[in-house]
């Protein structure tokens, strides 16, 4: 029993100095916090530290070649958008029209009637329209040496070259911007890092602080590029697939146009 008591007591020591420490300790590391709390009580302070080396910083420190490469990464994105969205509602109506030619335009009586059936200023419309008048006026002593069954052929064929060709406006510019945002995006890097070594140069000092906000605001640069050309390149490629489906359903309505109007069944 005595044994026992000796060995207790000094476990108990050691754990009341065990717990001084932890208390000590803890009041040390709230002492600062303690320090730093605001004077007025109840009052709320929140430090707003502005961000040096960000898009508004770039902007302000930049000269007139930065922000011109700016403006123009953001008009090419912009455009870019634009024919996106603008080709797709245009594909997305000729589906539709090639829908709808499908259910009226084969079941009327004739190619008139059918015609009236199909959506004013569609491209199925335009194609019969043109096919109607190639069957219609065939006559004239230079037309007179063309045969009938190439006539229709030229003009139905012609009339479907003008819709490929309306789909395929805009692409260009998407090819243009997916192929050349990178590199003007890079030399505003360029450019940048230039302007930076410069500053370095000037003020004698090539600490981090001096290279870090230059050097990333001009690296940015090269970031948007690649966010400007990437939509631009998939969207092109998307909009060819599906340009291509679309006048799969185009020509097949014009084949199948320039059979009904060899037939004679006007």
């Amino acid at each position: 029993m005595p044994s026992k008591n000796r060995s207790f007591w000094p476990r108990l020591l050691s754990a009341g100095l065990l717990a001084v420490c932890l208390h000590a300790g803890a009041q040390t590391a709230s002492a600062p916090a303690a320090t730093a709390a605001p004077a007025t009580p109840g009052a709320v302070q929140q430090e707003v530290v502005e961000n040096p080396y960000g898009l508004q910083a770039m902007w302000r420190q930049g000269d007139v070649v930065a922000r011109g490469t700016l403006v123009l990464m953001l008009l090419m994105s912009m455009g870019s958008w634009y024919v996106i969205f603008t080709k797709l509602a245009e594909q997305h109506r000729l589906m539709k029209s090639a829908e709808a030619a499908g259910r009226s335009f084969w079941n009327a009586d004739s190619v008139h009637a059918g015609t009236q059936t199909l959506q004013d200023g569609s491209a199925f419309r335009f194609i019969a329209e043109a096919g109607l008048k190639a069957s219609e006026h065939h006559e004239g002593k230079l037309t007179e040496q063309i045969d009938r069954h190439t006539w229709i052929s030229m003009s139905i064929q012609r009339a479907i070259d003008n819709v490929a060709s309306r789909l395929q406006d805009g692409l260009a510019f998407l090819a243009t911007v997916g192929s050349t945002a990178p590199f003007v995006g890079l030399f505003g890097t360029v450019w940048g890092i230039y302007n930076a070594l410069t500053a370095i140069g000037i003020s004698g000092q090539a600490s981090i602080d001096k290279v870090a906000g230059p050097v990333g605001e001009a690296l940015i640069m090269t970031a948007i590029g690649l966010a400007v050309a990437v939509p631009a390149v998939m969207g092109y490629n998307w909009l060819i697939r599906r340009n291509k489906a679309a006048m799969e359903r185009v020509r097949g309505f014009g084949s199948d146009l320039h059979s009904v109007l060899l037939a004679g069944k006007r």
